[in-house]
């Protein structure tokens, strides 16, 4: 008579869950390799308005950064807002960041305005508001033209 060799372990009741987790592991990467490529940008062409200019109670410093195409700055300090003129220019940010600090620093009510030419990127415009923000710039607006 053969006899049967006896097991040591019974038969376990578990289910093996490894194969699951390398699948949902597959798909995680699969998934995250493919989320970016999905986002897509919509084109839109903003609206033209016409606005009024914001009533200033009390007389203050007016600084009028330019922002020119090719990434230069300039501004003009003054009682009124003034686009002509430049009273000084900044080649870099750090520049810039020095320069306008000095200013707000020695004028304290300063009100900034930004504007910026139509072909000027935008990194540049966003760049010099952050420059402008670790300058010591607290009050800050945005120069447009009205449609034509």
């Amino acid at each position: 008579m053969l006899a049967r060799p006896q097991r040591k372990h019974g038969p376990k009741a578990e289910m093996n869950v490894v194969p699951y987790i390398d699948v949902m592991l597959v798909l995680l990467v699969i998934f995250m390799v493919t989320a970016p490529l999905l986002t897509q940008g919509v084109k839109i062409e903003l609206p033209k308005v016409a606005s009024e200019a914001l009533v200033n109670d009390k007389p203050q410093s007016i600084l009028t950064l330019s922002v020119k195409a090719d990434g230069g700055y300039y501004w003009n300090l003054g009682r009124e807002l003034d686009t002509q003129h430049q009273t000084d220019s900044a080649v870099s940010l750090e520049e810039l960041q020095a320069k306008i600090g000095q200013v707000v620093a020695q004028n304290g009510d300063t009100q900034v305005y930004i504007r910026a030419d139509n072909e000027a990127g935008y990194g540049s415009v966003v760049k010099a508001m952050a420059a402008l923000q670790q300058g010591g710039v607290s009050n800050l607006g945005l120069v447009t033209e009205a449609p034509q």
